[in-house]
């Protein structure tokens, strides 16, 4: 099918990718998501639900139809101790933080400039500076597409784990998010953990002050996908067994490792690539970044296959060196929608 009997997505993406879809519709609430939804199956349409599209690769056209959810709404709730806050699925994350900043309500600030939209948040457990989207979590609302029932799930029941939860499984097809409840105690505690905010002193230290200095810190290493086309951090950091993690910090002494449960270590997937020499390499029109190399970026004319070839070299050359094998946080959607990552990459 030829590009003109498409709708171009390239807005819709934030790495800028120029592909297309054969319709394209917006959500503003619950019932309009239905309907939209109901319509695309009469047509025998792939469906595909999109955020703000700051985690995903369209590695071709989508020969379907795209729903933006652009369910909006903020409500904020208060006890003496906690502040509760119901979010629609279609806020912007990062302009929701400042918000609640503008109320004087604080524990979000390690999570700032996180790209992509509130209904995104459950399903990748996004995660930053030492702060994860279940720490803040209440319940999450969402629909069954085909039904219309509407169900709410307890942070619990989420399945939440590292950049996962049950909506990346047992509710990743025919459901839609459709909002968040946050809670949020008075009694603010900083989280001093990660970067930069480890050299912050405890006493004196604001909500502000990690906000600013969050900001700061991924504003000097990841670009801003509105001058150059990325989907943040491309691969998940990977979970190794103690002997492994043991095995290269005893080569590389200065190796990033972060302890994950008794069994296993985080290692930081940016320092992995960079101790291939990959930095600033490009392939096609999709390159690594200079800065910051768990970041893939579009050169500016990248297809969906540039970056696909990209991030298997980097596969190679990871697994090659520490034999470790990384996995793709960024969600690939085909022509009929998403397909497994790791199998274009491996």
């Amino acid at each position: 099918m030829s590009v003109c009997q498409f709708t171009q997505l390239k807005t819709f993406n934030t790495f800028g990718i120029s592909a297309c879809a054969e319709h394209i519709d917006i959500a503003n609430s619950v019932e309009s998501l239905l309907a939209l939804w109901q319509r695309a199956i009469k047509k025998h349409h792939p469906i595909l639900l999109l955020g703000g599209g700051s985690n995903v690769l369209f590695t071709e056209n989508f020969k379907g139809t795209v729903i933006l959810n652009r369910i909006l709404g903020v409500n904020i709730q208060q006890t003496d101790i906690e502040w509760y806050i119901h979010v629609g699925a279609g806020e912007n994350w990062h302009e929701l933080i400042t918000y609640l900043f503008k109320q004087q309500i604080y524990g979000l600030e390690n999570l700032a400039l996180i790209p992509g939209n509130v209904g995104s948040a459950p399903i990748q457990n996004i995660g930053a500076y030492g702060v994860e989207f279940k720490d803040v979590c209440e319940y999450v609302d969402f629909v069954e597409l085909k039904s219309g029932n509407l169900i709410r799930l307890t942070a619990k029941e989420c399945q939440f784990a590292y950049r996962d939860s049950i909506f990346k499984h047992q509710y990743k097809n025919g459901y839609a998010i459709t909002a968040v409840g946050l809670r949020l105690s008075k009694q603010w505690k900083p989280i001093l953990t990660y970067g930069a905010l480890a050299q912050l002193s405890q006493e004196n230290i604001t909500p502000k002050q990690i906000f600013d200095t969050v900001c700061e810190m991924r504003r000097n290493k990841l670009p801003d996908p509105v001058l150059m086309g990325n989907a943040g951090s491309f691969f998940k950091n990977p979970i190794v067994s103690i002997e492994l993690a043991c095995k290269i910090k005893s080569e590389y002494p200065n190796c990033p490792q972060y302890p994950h449960n008794e069994k296993s270590i985080k290692i930081a997937a940016g320092w992995l690539i960079e101790q291939c020499q990959l930095k600033g390499y490009s392939i096609g029109g999709a390159a690594i970044h200079t800065k910051q190399a768990l970041v893939l970026i579009n050169k500016g004319h990248a297809t969906g296959q540039d970056v696909i070839d990209l991030a298997a070299y980097v596969y190679s050359k990871v697994a090659e060196k520490f034999n470790i094998f990384l996995e793709p946080e960024v969600r690939f959607i085909g022509s009929e929608g998403e397909i497994d990552a790791v199998e274009c990459i491996s």
